[in-house]
């Protein structure tokens, strides 16, 4: 609007200026006239120009000096409580069962029989492979044959030393015939202790053709097929069985954290291990320490733990790699914050305090445990006070601020009412 007034105006001059050369062709009179005509006119422009200006500073001073409306920063907090920590050493651990064994056939034969199930749970005892028993029964009825021969031997040399001793004492026979069938006695008395042990041997071959499981525990992949000859020296053996229940996990703890196990070890107290998969999302076991190592690998600076667990769920397979969590101690009614709201600066730990009036503050905190998700706060912290544990990036000190979880409460209450 002022671009066209000062255009009117301007227009109205070049008129006028025009207008004023026609009249000075016409004469002094008519030039006077004129000037006082243009003389208002250019006052009139200057007066619009200084007004237009000092508004145009005033628009430009009161932006200059308006502050916009802050919103508040969204975030997440949680109050501190009082309550108690556990404290846990951790470790990547692995199962290792307590019983792992090979079965191999002690005698040689032809295997004629297996009987399990690839993958099945064998108690003790239970058949597993049967190998051909017909030579071993052969070689029994052998052994007993020829004992029932030098058994017949030694009953007639015990009766023939009977009346040589009559004879001798009625000096019939010399004394060298006695003694000679008094060591006859004892031949045979040797050749029976013999047949024994032959008999016994064949009984036992009979016993190692049933091939039974030693151990209880989960049959792995049959190696042998039923109808081939195996040999007690035969490396790979018929399969192998693997303890699973209890079963036992070794994992590596730092040899700083040493000292509290060997000193709960020695006091006999039972330190619960717990065991969770890789990803750390699901506990699959619970069980107790057994022992530490003798002594620390010096390449790592760690040192072996043995723990047990019952495995009743068979949630814990050999060679299974798992996170292993120690209980070594449990902190009572200490102050705890998610460990989520810890920030770090030059001056230490501190966290974002939601004040009452709904702002920010900077507090500083000394941090005794982080344990997880969770921290045990020493100092700088009341029970009670809200610590900001997402959106604290966006934080400054004297941040308005507005929680989450009350908005959509305050929302909530609005629809509902």
């Amino acid at each position: 609007m002022f671009k066209r007034k000062v255009k009117r105006v301007v227009t109205i001059m070049f008129d006028e200026e025009s207008k004023k050369r026609v009249q000075e062709r016409h004469g002094a009179r008519s030039h006077r006239s004129w000037w006082w005509i243009v003389v208002p006119i250019v006052c009139l422009i200057a007066v619009i120009v200084f007004f237009a200006k000092a508004k145009n500073a005033q628009v430009t001073a009161a932006e200059r000096t308006s502050v916009p409306a802050v919103r508040p920063v969204p975030v997440a907090a949680a109050p501190a409580k009082k309550g108690d920590m556990n404290i846990y050493i951790n470790g990547l651990g692995s199962v290792v069962p307590l019983k792992t064994v090979t079965v191999h056939s002690r005698v040689d034969g032809e295997l004629m029989e297996v009987p399990f199930q690839e993958g099945q749970i064998v108690k003790n005892g239970e058949l597993l492979a049967q190998i051909d028993p017909r030579p071993f029964q052969v070689q029994l009825e052998q052994a007993e044959g020829q004992m029932a021969h030098d058994e017949a031997l030694l009953m007639n040399a015990k009766i023939d030393l009977e009346r040589y001793k009559i004879l001798w004492q009625q000096d019939s026979i010399p004394k060298q015939q006695l003694d000679t069938q008094e060591a006859l006695v004892l031949q045979y008395e040797g050749a029976i202790k013999t047949d024994q042990g032959q008999i016994d041997n064949a009984k036992l071959q009979l016993i190692y053709s049933r091939i039974t499981s030693p151990i209880t525990g989960r049959i792995g992949l049959r190696l042998v097929d039923p109808g081939n000859i195996i040999h007690a020296a035969d490396v790979n053996g018929l399969v192998v069985i693997t303890q699973l229940q209890p079963i036992t996990v070794i994992f590596p703890i730092p040899e700083d954290n040493l000292p509290p196990v060997i000193a709960a070890l020695n006091k006999g107290r039972r330190l619960t291990v717990e065991a969770y998969n890789r990803g750390q999302t699901q506990k699959l076991a619970t069980g107790v320490l057994l022992t530490a190592d003798n002594e620390i690998d010096p390449t790592t600076g760690t040192v072996k733990l043995k723990a047990t667990f019952d495995n009743k769920d068979d949630l814990l397979f050999p060679n299974q790699f798992v996170n292993a969590s120690l209980l070594i101690d449990t902190k009572k009614n200490v102050l705890i914050i998610p460990s989520a709201a810890l920030q770090r600066g030059p001056q230490g730990s501190y966290v974002y305090m939601v004040k009452p009036d709904k702002t920010a503050t900077v507090r500083q905190v000394a941090v005794d445990e982080v344990q997880g998700g969770d921290a045990s706060i020493r100092s700088g912290l009341s029970e009670g006070d809200l610590v900001v544990v997402d959106g604290a990036e966006r934080l400054r000190e004297g941040s308005r601020v507005s929680i989450k979880g009350q908005a959509q409460d305050g929302d909530r209450a609005k629809r509902n009412s």
